[in-house]
């Protein structure tokens, strides 16, 4: 055979399974992105039939934590550890796994073990962390199944803290891995790590104008530029940006400088060399790199010739030691602004003495100025800072219980309420963070109650709709809202607008009675009367039905709830109810998908119910935009049979506003939104529309619909699982 018209040809479509290739949907860059509600598909899970939330309770919890206690001072050739211990390196790891959580979605965080993915796993603020997962790997394989990487990468941390001397707050498992990179998790536009803050900022000046759901300064890193704003050291400015990054993880100024002056009391930072030298990040790194990245086949590139941030330097005198160094040096010295090996801006104190700087990492004769960042420096500069710092000097008892509370909640804040806690270590003091709710009963007459409900006269709608709005804070990212508890009945849930107050205090009137007369909570009440409209609507359509009902929600109070912390969950759009609060950048379509996406629905899932509830007249206001039926009230398939027929035409009339009018005569018969059409539109909407249009759809429709429901009102039932 003559090879000579073949020898230059790749033997696979070139690019097709690289990012090489164009992605079907490159072509279109604004068509939605329906990758983010099936991204956990099974057929991605190499465990399949597994469930980790069992497994992990087998689990030898002594004899694991002693083998992470070990490796810290188990220094291995390839990657030696700073002054022999790993406790700096695995506190980073576990830190920068949780901080990426924001309170603004719920999303990030270390719940899911997604640091081992791109693109967090190369982040430049990430760099040299997978050394840290490659150091626990040992630990990883002895275990397998009984313990997941996102527990361990958190235990690893609490366990380093642990052995240099801390009492920490407790330890919970229960963490599950994903196996993929996460496509839900909006980082930022940026199109190059580390581009300058002010392209996520208003006003870079005003720190409260980072773009929402933001909590970062720039792309890549987990806080703000060690350096200062954009690298310009400021300690005061950078104070600012501080305070807003932390409270988008849900911590305030106490917690700000308890994990900040804890963080930084071990470990060190690393800039003795040049950046230049290092290869790529994980992702981008060659075959022989075996999955690692920033290496530095140039010069030495270990101990203290690593090269991670470009500062270079410990915080404290003793850095493998719990103390209280830390305020001891920024407080004990003045401090002048210096640049690293590695050409970073950091603060060295001035006229130290020789006993209080920290010994080199692998000589212990020679003795170093010790550093501090900008945001260290805010420490010290800021006033409400200081005093805080003042307070934890004069009382180290109070900063050492401030600090394990603090990491507790920065290492737990993703995984929801204390019900989902595995483990001899978990602690039993109830968080007010953790959004407790006392159990409720389930000893009562279920069927009484349904007839007490009925006979209250309350619409199809306003049942459907209650129960719907209180369900529906429900976010899978963080495990935070969903009916449970019934705080739609508290603030500051009760006076959203998206709750509509006076339809909702109606409704409520009507129930609360019923749940005080029969040993039922509200919540279950609420639940059990949107089940009812469920199905009365469904015997309007011909379908005779019961909606499944798990009772036994409690009801949550005022005192149990932090109030300013729920505003997160106020919903600014609602796509099944057809709702927004106002026109925003972002179409109602993708809104539609994010809060699909945030209740755990699939495609599917969101077609259905979003079909129902318009049939059904749950829109919020009681508009009749995409109504299409004339038998409001019934479970019927009509949306997505007039959705489909080509006798309606759709035309316009304003920025989300279109008329359905008759083809042949131009008469306006109904109103939609884009909410509504997009299921007519979208190539994969409208094939998920089409099941649904067909004459013999109607049963399955039903029984699709009462399932998709189901799951929406259970979906934070831990006791269920």
């Amino acid at each position: 055979m003559d090879g000579s018209d073949k020898a230059g040809k790749c033997p696979v479509m070139h690019g097709g399974q690289t990012n090489t290739g164009n992605a079907v949907m490159d072509w279109w860059p604004k068509a939605l992105n329906f990758d983010i509600l099936h991204q956990h598909d099974t057929k991605v899970n190499p465990l399949t039939g597994f469930s980790y939330r069992e497994e992990v309770k087998k689990l030898d919890v002594e004899a694991l934590k002693a083998d992470v206690h070990a490796l810290l001072t188990d220094s291995q050739d390839w990657w030696p550890a700073d002054w022999g211990h790993y406790g700096g390196l695995m506190i980073r790891m576990s830190w920068h796994a949780a901080g990426t959580y924001r309170v603004q979605d719920g999303r990030g965080g270390a719940g899911t073990g997604n640091h081992r993915f791109a693109p967090l796993n190369s982040w430049p603020d990430n760099a040299n962390l997978d050394k840290a997962r490659r150091l626990l790997w040992p630990i990883k394989k002895k275990y397998g199944n009984q313990i997941s990487w996102a527990d361990l990468m958190v235990l690893a941390g609490t366990i380093a803290y642990e052995n240099m001397g801390l009492k920490t707050f407790g330890f919970a498992f229960g963490r599950e891995d994903i196996w993929h990179p996460e496509k839900d998790v909006y980082w930022g536009s940026e199109k190059e790590w580390l581009a300058p803050s002010d392209e996520r900022y208003d006003n870079v000046g005003d720190a409260s104008t980072m773009e929402n759901p933001l909590s970062a300064v720039q792309m890549g890193l987990i806080y703000v530029n060690p350096e200062g704003v954009n690298g310009q050291p400021d300690p005061l400015k950078t104070a600012a940006h501080v305070r807003e990054t932390f409270a988008r993880m849900a911590m305030n100024d106490e917690e700000t400088v308890a994990l900040t002056a804890g963080g930084h009391t071990v470990g060190k930072s690393h800039g003795n060399g040049r950046a230049e030298n290092l290869g790529p990040a994980p992702e981008g790194a060659a075959l022989e790199e075996a999955g690692m990245g920033w290496m530095n086949h140039k010069t030495r590139a270990v101990g203290r010739d690593t090269v991670t941030s470009g500062i270079e330097g410990a915080w404290t005198t003793e850095p493998t030691k719990w103390d209280m160094g830390y305020f001891k040096l920024l407080f004990g010295y003045e401090w002048e602004l210096k640049k690293s090996p590695a050409g970073a801006w950091q603060w060295e104190p001035i006229n130290i003495k020789e006993e209080d700087k920290p010994v080199d990492v692998e000589d212990p004769s020679i003795r170093l100025n010790p550093i501090m960042t900008d945001a260290d420096m805010a420490m010290k500069l800021d006033p409400a800072y200081r005093a805080i710092c003042e307070k934890f000097m004069a009382d180290p008892a109070a900063f050492d219980d401030a600090f394990a509370r603090a990491w507790f909640k920065l290492t737990h804040r993703d995984m929801g309420p204390q019900e989902r806690y595995i483990g001899p270590d978990a602690p039993k003091e109830i968080l007010i963070w953790q959004d407790p709710v006392p159990a409720g009963n389930a000893g009562y007459d279920v069927a009484a109650v349904k007839a007490k409900i009925d006979a209250a006269g309350l619409s199809v709608a306003d049942m459907v709709a209650t129960a719907w709005d209180s369900a529906r804070t429900f976010r899978q990212s963080d495990y935070r809202g969903g009916a449970n508890g019934a705080r739609i009945r508290l603030a500051p849930q009760k006076d959203w607008a998206g709750n509509e107050p006076d339809r909702l205090q109606k409704v409520l009137s009507v129930l609360e009675p019923i749940a005080a007369e029969s040993g039922a909570s509200i919540a279950d009440v609420i639940v059990l009367a949107g089940n009812l409209g469920v199905e009365k609507a469904a015997k309007a359509a011909g379908y005779d039905i019961e909606v499944p009902f798990a009772p036994g929600r409690g009801d949550a109070t005022d005192e149990m709830t932090d109030a300013d912390s729920f505003k997160w969950l106020e919903p600014v759009a609602d796509g099944f109810r057809n709702w927004m609060m106002k026109d925003y950048v972002v179409s109602a379509e993708e809104l539609m998908l994010d809060r699909a996406q945030l209740m755990g629905l699939t495609g599917p899932e969101m077609t259905v119910l979003l079909g129902g509830m318009r049939v059904m007249g749950t829109n919020h206001g009681g508009t009749s935009h995409g109504v299409f039926t004339d038998r409001v009230g019934a479970l019927t398939t009509d949306f997505f049979v007039h959705l489909t027929d080509m006798a309606w035409k759709w035309e316009p009339k304003g920025p989300n506003l279109y008329e359905i009018q008759d083809r042949k005569t131009g008469q306006a018969k109904w109103t939609a939104t884009r909410a509504d059409l997009v299921f007519g539109s979208n190539s994969i909407l409208r094939a998920y529309a089409e099941v649904y249009a067909q004459d013999d759809a109607g049963e399955k429709f039903v029984q699709d619909f009462v399932a998709a429901w189901v799951k929406v009102m259970n979906a934070d039932r831990y006791d269920l699982a």
